[in-house]
């Protein structure tokens, strides 16, 4: 069953990008509740941040946090609060543990802020769709107030409610660290956790120098605690099947390496050349940033096959790779960069055009482009997983097939005796 829940922990950015990690969570939206305005703006939340709202502040006074009778409503306003709509599938992940994760990214015992954001829009507040919510809500938040009261802090201020109307935020707050890889995303956990239970240290097994090219991915101590590297491994490493040897792990796990980059970032990517660092990029890159760096460490930014991959080049007729690559025994064409399979000598024919021709490519490695340039009406291709240039497709194929047109420098061959399952 698909269920939504509303929670504000502080900043919406980073609460998002935490909630959309969980397996279960099929969708997250930035948005505004808890105010009794309609169609609100960013800007109106921040500007309303300091008015004494009355809902907040006579939950306030009913929980004993304040007697302040300064704490009066202003024109009986009440702000929004930065939330986050969580929409779950209940077969797959637990209210519960929504919540629970929910207490442990933020203090709870804050009022009107999380850390230096301060002001009634960052409160901290949960609010409910169902019944059975509501009842965790609570119970978690008493189990979860002892675990705080003994490392010493306060009460919990959140506000626990049903809830009336949410407003989704505006376009540019969507997904925003994931466009923004460098935005403000602060912690303003307690560090208390409901498990508390002591857990060995994991031993990292040592990662040194392969000798040649390599490439590194440098991690977090916990890889589960840095959301980019989680991104960059579900986005390039865990696909990469390149022939530049390609291993993560975290900065003490490593030994004989000369890296002059600072590896305090995560993830830090290197490449490497016989040990020493030839280039390096602290933070997230997309797939694409990736394999254009990629491109210039292997392929030479200077040289024919990068020109064609990421300038949209084409080789000349007959060139020196297609003739070697014209004849090959049975195997798979893979993309250059990232080793994924594209074209099998199955689907290739001689097409006598001094390009080497496919009748199909594989199945869900490539994508189709429209190409208008040089005054033609032309259908390009390109990898899927690097985005590189691949080359063309036609209709003049044999036996009325497709005939994909495809450049040999941005290729590499495999032999199918030779390829590992």
């Amino acid at each position: 069953m698909i269920l939504e829940i509303v929670f504000a922990a502080g900043c919406f950015w980073g609460v998002e990008q935490n909630f959309e990690r969980i397996d279960g969570v099929t969708q997250v939206v930035s948005g505004y509740a808890g105010g009794n305005y309609d169609n609100p703006t960013y800007d109106e939340v921040l500007k309303n941040k300091n008015l004494k709202s009355s809902g907040f502040t006579s939950f306030l006074k009913n929980i004993g946090i304040t007697n302040d009778d300064e704490l009066t409503p202003e024109q009986g306003l009440i702000n929004h609060t930065e939330v986050v709509k969580v929409s779950y599938n209940s077969d797959i992940v637990s209210t519960e543990k929504l919540i629970n994760n929910f207490w442990e990214i933020h203090d709870p015992t804050q009022v009107n802020g999380q850390g230096n954001d301060i002001g009634d829009n960052y409160r901290s507040a949960l609010y409910w769709t169902t019944k059975d919510q509501e009842a965790i809500a609570l119970s978690t938040g008493q189990k979860f107030q002892k675990l705080l009261n003994a490392k010493g802090y306060g009460k919990i201020v959140t506000e626990i409610k049903k809830l009336d109307k949410f407003w989704p935020a505006e376009n540019y707050h969507q997904d925003y660290l994931l466009k923004n890889p460098n935005g403000y995303c602060p912690n303003h956990s307690t560090g208390v956790k409901f498990d508390q239970t002591m857990k060995k240290p994991v031993v990292h097994k040592l990662i040194e120098p392969l000798g040649g090219m390599e490439i590194l991915v440098i991690e977090a101590e916990d890889k589960g605690s840095c959301l980019y590297c989680l991104q960059f491994e579900k986005e390039v490493t865990s696909k990469y099947k390149g022939s530049i040897p390609l291993r993560s792990a975290p900065t003490s796990a490593l030994k004989g390496f000369d890296l002059k980059t600072p590896t305090w970032a995560t993830p830090t990517i290197f490449f490497i050349k016989n040990a020493k660092e030839v280039w390096a990029k602290q933070g997230y890159m997309t797939p694409s940033e990736f394999y254009k760096a990629l491109g210039e460490f292997k392929l030479g930014k200077d040289s024919e096959a990068f020109n064609v991959a990421f300038d949209d080049a084409t080789d000349g007729r007959f060139c020196k790779q297609y003739e070697i690559f014209k004849n090959t025994p049975d195997g798979v064409f893979i993309d250059k960069l990232s080793g994924r399979p594209l074209f099998d000598t199955r689907d290739r024919f001689n097409s006598k055009s001094g390009w080497l021709s496919f009748t199909k490519p594989v199945e869900g490695e490539v994508y189709e482009k429209a190409d208008n340039s040089f005054g033609m009406k032309r259908t390009e291709i390109r990898s899927k997983s690097s985005d590189i240039h691949l080359g063309h497709v036609f209709s003049d194929g044999p036996n009325g097939k497709p005939r994909y047109c495809i450049n040999a420098t941005v290729l590499e061959f495999i032999a199918r005796k030779d390829i590992k399952l």
